[in-house]
Formats: structure tokens, sequence, C-alpha cells
């Protein structure tokens, strides 16, 4: 399974390249219009998540290390360390 950001850019790009393709019409391209929808929908969901983690390393980096139930919750490893 493929889960970096730059495996979304890939896939957003290569959603953008099937509505651009002029041979799909009628049915076909309403369904890859909702397609589009559910990519754009779930794409905004990991960008904001992305941001939430790199703000959270960012507070850790500012305050200090987390409590371990905090990093533990937001992915974040153990600050002690860096």
């Amino acid at each position: 399974m493929k889960n970096s950001l730059t495996d979304l850019n890939n896939h957003l790009f290569a959603q953008m390249e099937r509505l651009g393709d002029e041979s799909i019409k009628g049915e076909a391209l309403e369904d890859e219009i909702g397609r589009a929808r559910a990519v754009a929908g779930i794409a905004d969901r990991i960008i904001n998540n992305a941001s939430t983690i790199i703000r959270a390393h960012e507070v850790a980096s500012e305050v200090g290390k987390l409590g371990s139930a905090q990093g533990k919750v937001l992915g974040i490893e153990d600050q002690s360390n860096a």
C-alpha cells in the first residue's frame, strides 16, 4: 500500500487526466466526475490530517516533550531523543 503525500499527488493528477479525456462521454463521464468528487474529498481529509500532524510536531518542538499518550494519538515518537 502506498501512503505518502507524493502518492496522493500522483493520484490527483491521474484523476485530472481522466477528467480531461475527451473520449469519455455520457454516463462514463458522470461516473468519473463522481469518482473525482470522492477522491477530492478523501484527499482533503488526508491533507488536513497531514497539516495537523505537522502542527503537532511544531508545537512539540516549541514546548518540549509531549506526554506519551498525546504523542501516541498524534503518531509522534518520543520527542526526548529529538
